[in-house]
């Protein structure tokens, strides 16, 4: 397999990363009043894949995720959270992998280290949708957006990666009030209204709220900082506008 423009971790042997181990990272983003995730297609296979990658051997694990981010994104400083390990051996399966090989001209061997067992350690991540710049790894033809409630058909486990992380970022939303700051700031403009944080609650949580306890509840938590109204049309019903106290000491109730 002789392709000297090839990625080095498409390279038969391997060499220089940990062997059996992967990275895949759902990163959702917030547009419209839709949670949005990137994936990955590859054209001529009909599949698509979550964004990943491989850790080098002087690597540590964080590190390899925070890099195959910043390489599908652009962005540095990402809100980046480990959340499960995926190895039931029932995730093997070479078929795709030699399939998007042999779409791009490699013809892999059956050692063909690509093809092996892995584990992978399961990432989510928060990005502000308005400043990502998709780009796709050496495999991938595409890197783009997809609404998560119309996902295409996802390659091996990727699916069940998928719900797991949704899950997760619930409950983390439900119960981290003192960490809410954290996982909203990526997914909202710098200031916003209570219906706005309302719609990014309601959408990552699949069901609806109750406003007037959801805006007790917020203010209650003492993290947000009230500024102007937004004036867009009657100046009676003008919300007034928020943002995330930088210094918020918050509530544990």
């Amino acid at each position: 397999m002789n392709h000297p423009f090839i990625a080095e971790e498409i390279r038969a042997n391997g060499q220089g990363f940990l062997p059996g181990l992967a990275i895949d990272c759902v990163i959702f983003g917030f547009h419209q009043n839709q949670l949005k995730i990137l994936l990955l297609e590859y054209r001529n296979t009909g599949l698509f894949a979550l964004p990943g990658g491989f850790v080098r051997e002087d690597e540590d694990v964080n590190d390899a995720a925070r890099r195959a981010l910043v390489e599908r994104t652009g962005l540095q400083d990402i809100y980046l959270e480990q959340f499960y390990l995926f190895g039931d051996q029932s995730r093997h399966n070479p078929a795709p992998l030699r399939a998007i090989m042999t779409a791009k001209g490699i013809e892999p061997a059956d050692s063909h280290w690509l093809l092996r067992r892995f584990v992978t350690v399961g990432y989510y991540a928060l990005v502000d949708f308005t400043k990502a710049v998709p780009k796709a790894d050496a495999l991938a033809d595409s890197c783009d957006w997809y609404d998560l409630t119309h996902l295409p058909v996802l390659m091996l486990d990727h699916k069940t990666i998928v719900q797991k992380a949704l899950e997760t970022l619930r409950v983390n939303l439900d119960q981290r009030q003192m960490g809410l700051r954290h996982l909203a700031t990526p997914l909202l403009p710098e200031t916003f209204t209570m219906g706005e944080l309302q719609n990014l609650y309601e959408t990552i949580l699949g069901q609806k709220l109750r406003r007037t306890s959801f805006q007790r509840k917020m203010l209650s938590l003492g993290i947000l900082e009230r500024l102007d109204k937004k004036y867009s049309g009657g100046a009676h019903k003008a919300p007034y506008l928020y943002r995330f106290a930088e210094n918020a000491i918050g509530s544990q109730n």
